[in-house]
């Protein structure tokens, strides 16, 4: 399996008992140290008032990190254009890219706060799914309803926070169409006024789309020819809906030729599996947070987990992201990922890990490493 590449996903996450400075530096130095282990490229999310989660702006971290490493390709997993433009968008990745060209990886998300889950039009897999497993036994949950959390005071506050009063969001599709434009340099307003982006245009690169569902993000990806990364760690049960739509809707471009797909998978990695699941213990207290509409916590030790008084509704809140969390050693966890692989037919695997250590945090990847490339 080692001619399936696999990317990191980094959220910049803080550890209870830390700080945002120690989770940056932390970024740092597993962005050096994945580089060695052979990971081939490293994405930053954008989430915004997360006490838990520093990684409010891909660009500005995406840069400090190519400073510190060499040739792992970096990028935004995903840049949250519901509140920003295409302009701004290309000029900030223009910028770095001048410095540091052709290593970026410019990841594209339809949220500006909103929750991730079915999108409207979105189309059902024709892959039979029966009793919450794939053909080939991949476990495909019950589907998760956002929803709740929109109304939420917090979500409310997020929108009035991350927005100018009055401004209305461009439709994701024209947004899009808009940042290709700027970047081939071919942007033209409905007046025919030309526009040029400096720095940015003609910058060199890599366009993704990331979506959740066979919806809007899929059609986009795939009317304009570009690379889709779906998130099975975010949204196990849309999966292979996601990767059926977006190959559906591909067209050939001068990007690529046929369709190309990343899927996302939440792995914690140790040498033996009790310690692995150790480890792993504070990711449903993580998870329960963030879809309680409270924000994502730092990142809880295992007995501080351990702690808290669980609910059946808390445990049904989570249950798709704990039983879709790979949790092993390498090879258990290797041999999950190639299920995952060949259920979606995916060319390249984005793994995100969390771990309230940061040294056990770099050890799940570079076991994880050793053991793909030994398959």
């Amino acid at each position: 399996m080692s001619g399936i590449p696999l990317g990191v996903l980094d959220l910049v996450p803080v550890s209870s008992g830390s700080t945002a400075a120690e989770a940056l530096r932390n970024t740092i130095d597993l962005a050096q140290q994945t580089e060695r282990f052979g990971y081939s490229r490293y994405w930053f999310a954008e989430h915004h008032l997360n006490p838990g989660v520093a990684g409010t702006s891909p660009a500005v971290v995406l840069a400090l990190t190519a400073s510190a490493t060499s040739t792992i390709r970096i990028g935004s997993g995903a840049v949250q254009l519901g509140h920003r433009t295409a302009l701004s968008t290309v000029e900030e990745f223009g910028l770095i890219d001048a410095l540091h060209p052709g290593r970026f990886d410019l990841g594209l998300g339809r949220s500006g706060g909103r929750p991730t889950g079915q999108r409207a039009g979105s189309r059902p897999t024709t892959t039979p799914v029966i009793d919450g497993r794939a053909p080939n036994g991949l476990r495909i949950p019950p589907r998760f309803s956002p929803e709740h959390l929109i109304g939420s005071p917090r979500f409310l506050l997020q929108q009035q926070l991350l927005h100018q009063p009055g401004a209305r969001p461009q439709d994701y599709g024209e947004q899009v169409d808009d940042i290709l434009a700027l970047l081939r340099g071919d942007f033209s307003s409905a007046d025919g006024i030309e526009a040029h982006a400096v720095p940015g245009e003609g910058a060199e690169v890599q366009v993704w789309i990331l979506g959740s569902s066979g919806g809007q993000s899929a059609d986009v990806a795939g009317r304009n020819g570009l690379r889709f990364a779906a998130n099975y760690h975010v949204s196990p049960a849309t999966v292979l809906e996601a990767a059926e739509g977006y190959r559906a809707a591909f067209q050939p471009s001068d990007h690529l030729d046929k369709p190309y797909v990343s899927v996302s998978a939440d792995v914690v990695v140790a040498e033996d599996d009790a310690t692995a699941r150790e480890l792993a213990t504070g990711y449903g207290l993580w998870v329960r947070s963030i879809r309680t509409a409270e924000g994502a916590i730092a990142f809880p030790t295992p007995e501080q987990a351990r702690a808290h008084a669980w609910t059946e509704a808390d445990r049904a809140l989570v249950a798709d992201r704990v039983d879709t969390q790979f949790v092993g050693t390498s090879e258990r966890v290797a041999d999950q990922l190639e299920q995952l692989q060949e259920a979606t037919g995916a060319d390249e695997l984005i793994i995100t890990t969390i771990t309230h250590g940061h040294a056990d945090r770099v050890r799940s990847y570079q076991l994880l490493a050793e053991e793909w490339q030994r398959r």
